[in-house]
């Protein structure tokens, strides 16, 4: 890891950097007392207490769109990627809510709307959709919840759903003739991605077939750019630019997700994505966002002017998982 670039992420305002910089870059312990005092900082920060005071009032609003990044289910798995852990104070909460209300195929479910014209009623309800019911589910796991009855089954349920070429568009059985703009047996890059950074949450799962297929169909898509787009899904110029909170389907998302696969990381379709992101650095090895969520204004990684550290943190993770498996 650069010195001078390890240096700044240490030395920057944003706890939550340098928390996952100490113990993702740099390999220090939790116990470690410089990564304690990094975490209850974090915990501490106004921003982040206001993220998980917001997350209380779980679910919030029906999702009428997968790329609202004000909604609750992404607030939920942004506190996960900073590393926010169930049992931190005001997450019991909303744990419990969320686990309130599971399908009976084992899937969490969140209110959507989802509109007539793609086979659902145009009202809200309590259900599921393979673009969000992962992305709930991720942050079950990466919070520390792995060995609840409840998020093995949904864990469960999730790898049951992989298809041959991936994750197509699938959606509970209340939801009747709901399918997304595609093909019926087209993949959904957008579900192969959140399934995949549900799965590899896993360590078992991590080289069973629903991940490698998952991760094969989102290298195939690359492999095939120039070719017709899959459920609206394509890989041109806004899927090249950075853009965080973990909300869509571009570059760094897509990049991060597969990083965390052993297999894929000397696949030469993987390396190109990783050229991608690393050409867009500065002089110093910085990075700078460039698109933003307005609903995340006031975070570094939302300021398309000046550098970010936990943008430059992510691709600096990416990198490191390169080295041996």
């Amino acid at each position: 890891m650069p010195t001078d670039l390890i240096r700044w992420l240490l030395e920057s305002d944003e706890p939550w950097t340098r928390y996952r910089t100490l113990v993702d870059l740099l390999d220090q312990p939790e116990a470690d007392n410089e990564v304690e005092a990094a975490r209850a900082a974090m915990l501490a920060h106004p921003q982040v207490q206001t993220r998980v005071a917001e997350a209380a009032g779980w679910p919030g609003y029906a999702l009428k769109r997968h790329n609202d990044a004000r909604h609750a289910i992404y607030r939920l798995s942004t506190l996960a990627d900073f590393g926010v852990r169930a049992g931190d104070p005001g997450m019991a909460p909303v744990i419990e809510a969320v686990m309130a209300h599971q399908s009976p195929e084992g899937a969490f479910q969140i209110p959507l709307n989802v509109a007539k014209a793609f086979g659902g009623t145009g009202e809200d309800m309590w259900t599921w959709v393979l673009c969000d019911a992962p992305t709930t589910l991720y942050a079950m796991l990466a919070m520390g919840l792995g060995d609840d009855d409840r998020v093995r089954r949904a864990v469960d349920h999730l790898a049951g759903l992989v298809d041959d070429n991936g994750y197509r568009c699938v959606a509970a059985p209340e939801l009747g003739k709901f399918k997304g703009p595609g093909r019926k047996t087209d993949p959904c890059p957008m579900a192969n991605v959140y399934a995949l950074k549900a799965l590899v949450q896993v360590p078992e799962l991590r080289h069973g077939r629903a991940a490698h297929s998952a991760a094969e169909m989102l290298l195939w898509h690359w492999e095939h750019r120039s070719g017709r787009k899959l459920f609206l899904f394509g890989i041109g110029t806004r899927f090249h630019k950075l853009k965080v909170p973990f909300v869509w389907y571009d570059i760094l998302h897509v990049t991060d997700v597969l990083s965390q696969l052993p297999i894929v990381r000397t696949d030469p379709r993987f390396l190109e994505m990783v050229d991608g992101i690393v050409g867009q650095a500065d002089e110093h090895g910085r990075y700078t966002a460039t698109s933003m969520y307005r609903a995340w204004k006031g975070w570094s990684f939302a300021d398309k002017k000046t550098p970010s550290p936990w943008l430059t943190f992510l691709v600096l993770r990416i990198l490191k998982r390169l080295g041996p498996a």
